[in-house]
């Protein structure tokens, strides 16, 4: 099985509180404000502050524009690394202003290397 990135998990659960995800230990030592966050995490509180037309508006994949929910963008984001990363990075601009612009570059650096 290939090497995951340990930024964001596939599944629903993960650590953090509902109130502040990715504020555990964890993510203090490793300095990355999506440790701990999953990607359902990221979805309901990007859908919460912007909803589904603002979603669709910053990023233009048909889930978010189409029948939108959860279960199905968490599907295709899933199977789609391209426009995952893009919900990541939308999700620190809006929550980790602060962050955003440094992990981008880190991210951006890791796929010119490859």
């Amino acid at each position: 099985m290939a090497a995951r990135r340990d930024t964001v998990s596939d599944t629903s659960e993960g650590s953090g509180t509902p109130e502040t995800p990715g504020k555990t230990a964890e993510s203090g030592e490793t300095g990355d404000p999506l440790h701990g966050v999953t990607l359902q995490m990221m979805l309901e509180r990007l859908r919460d502050a912007l909803g589904w037309e603002g979603l669709a508006e910053k990023i233009h994949i048909n889930c978010f524009d189409v029948d939108p929910s959860i279960a199905s963008s968490l599907k295709f984001l899933r199977k789609t690394p391209w426009a995952r990363q893009k919900v990541e990075l939308l999700y620190l601009y809006v929550f980790h202003k602060k962050k955003a612009g440094e992990l981008a570059k880190r991210r951006r650096q890791e796929d010119d290397r490859r």
